[in-house]
C-alpha cells in the first residue's frame, strides 16, 4: 500500500535508530502503510555519535534486533562501527521507507489523526510512534560556578577520543558505563579525577550484557506473574568490565571521589575547601528523553516524560513511544531488548486501527 504525501499514512515513525527499525520490522508484517523520518544524514541512529572506541557489552548474537542476526565480529564485543554497519544493512535488507535528513519540529492534533511537521513539510498519520531516543538531549547537572569555569566542558555525547586531552588535568563526572570507559581511555594520556555521586558499582568480570538481559527478562516475567524475585539486579547503570575498564583497574585508575562543591575560573573547590586546578570537564551524566517535538501535543509531564501504559500514551490515544528506557518497556533502550516492546507496540497499533476502521 503506497500513499502519496498528500494522502494519510497509517503510521509515521519519528526517529531512525534501532527502536524505529524494530517497529518497522513488525509493521512490515501488517498491511499498514508507514514512513520512518530520521534526523540523521545516514543510517545508524545514535551509534553514529558514539566515541571511537565504544563497544557493546554483549556478543553480536545477543545484540540483534528482530528478524536478522547481527553478523559476528572477530574482536569479541562489537564496535560502534560494526553496529552502524549492521543497522545500515538491516535497513537495506527490509527496504524500509526512510526519509532523511528530516528533523521533526512538532506533532499536531488533527480531526482524523496527527500531523507531523518538519521545517518545510508535513506528514499526516492515523497514529505516530516516537522513537527519537535520548542522544540529542544530553543532561548536565547544575553546579555552582560552571559558567565561570574557563576550561573546556564537553558531554560524553560529543566525546570522540582521548588524544585532545593529552597532558591535561581532566575531570570525568559520572559513575556509569560511559564514565568508566571514557575514564579508562583518558587516564592513559592525562591526569584524571573521577567524580561519582556514590561509589560506582562494578559487575563481576564474567557478567556481560547477555547476563544482564537474562536477568531483566527474569524480572519482567516475574512481574507479569506477580512474583517478586530476589536476585542481584545488575541494573543497566552498573559498570560492565569490558577489557579497557579491566585494564584501567589493573593500573589502579578506577579510583573515584565524591562530588565537589563548585567551580572556579581555573578549577574547582572541594567540600573540605581545598582547591584543584582543572583544564577539562567531561560530563558522563547521561541523557533525558528527546521529546521536544511532542511539546505541541501537551503530553509532556513535569519530569520531561510522557505518561504511558506500556508504550501507549495515556493522554493521546494515537501516540506510542518506544526505546526511551525502562519506562517504555524493560530494556527497551537496548538492541536486544527493543524487540519485545516493538512487537507489542505494533500489535496494539494494528488492533487500534482495526477498531477505528470499524467505528
Amino acid at each position: 500500500m503506497t500513499h502519496s504525501l498528500s494522502g494519510q499514512l497509517d503510521v509515521v515513525i519519528i526517529g531512525g535508530g534501532q527502536s524505529a527499525l524494530a517497529v518497522a520490522y513488525f509493521l512490515r508484517r501488517t498491511q499498514l502503510s508507514f514512513v520512518i523520518l530520521d534526523a540523521e544524514e545516514e543510517p545508524g541512529g545514535a551509534w553514529r555519535h558514539g566515541w571511537n572506541s565504544l563497544r557493546l557489552f554483549s556478543p553480536a548474537t545477543w545484540s540483534s534486533i528482530p528478524g536478522w542476526m547481527m553478523p559476528p565480529t572477530q574482536e569479541g564485543y562489537p564496535s560502534r562501527n560494526h553496529v552502524i554497519g549492521y543497522l545500515n544493512q538491516y535497513e537495506q535488507r527490509y527496504q524500509f521507507p526512510v526519509e532523511r535528513p528530516v528533523r521533526v519540529t512538532s506533532v499536531e492534533h488533527m480531526a482524523s489523526g496527527l500531523r507531523v511537521r518538519s521545517d518545510d513539510r508535513h506528514w499526516d498519520a492515523r497514529v505516530v510512534v516516537s522513537a527519537t531516543g535520548t542522544w540529542s538531549n544530553p543532561y548536565i547537572p547544575h553546579y555552582s560556578g560552571a559558567d565561570l569555569f574557563a576550561g573546556r566542558q564537553l558531554h560524553s555525547a560529543h566525546y570522540v577520543d582521548a588524544q585532545p586531552f593529552e597532558g591535561k588535568k581532566v575531570l570525568v563526572v559520572g559513575g556509569g558505563n560511559s564514565g568508566a570507559q571514557i575514564l579508562a581511555e583518558v587516564s592513559k594520556v592525562a591526569e584524571t579525577t573521577w567524580v561519582t555521586p556514590v561509589e560506582p558499582l562494578f559487575l563481576p568480570d564474567e557478567v556481560d550484557g547477555r547476563v544482564l538481559f537474562e536477568r531483566a527478562t527474569e524480572r519482567w516475567k516475574a512481574q507479569l506473574e506477580g512474583r517478586v524475585i530476589e536476585q542481584p539486579v545488575g541494573g543497566l547503570g552498573d559498570i560492565v568490565m569490558v577489557p579497557p575498564v579491566v585494564e584501567a583497574r589493573e593500573r589502579d585508575a578506577l579510583k573515584s571521589v565524591r562530588p565537589f562543591e563548585r567551580f572556579t575560573r581555573n578549577g574547582l573547590i572541594w567540600l573540605d575547601s581545598s582547591e584543584s586546578a582543572v583544564d577539562v570537564v567531561i560530563w558522563c551524566t547521561g541523557f533525558r528523553p528527546a521529546l521536544q517535538h511532542l511539546d505541541t501535543l501537551g503530553v509532556i509531564n513535569t519530569e520531561g516524560r510522557v505518561e504511558v501504559e506500556g508504550t501507549h500514551s495515556t493522554q493521546e490515544p494515537r501516540l506510542w513511544l518506544v526505546g526511551y528506557g525502562e519506562w517504555t518497556g524493560a530494556a527497551s533502550a537496548t538492541l536486544i531488548g527493543v524487540t519485545r516492546t516493538a512487537r507489542s507496540t505494533v500489535n496494539e497499533i494494528a488492533a487500534f486501527l482495526a477498531e477505528q476502521s470499524v467505528a
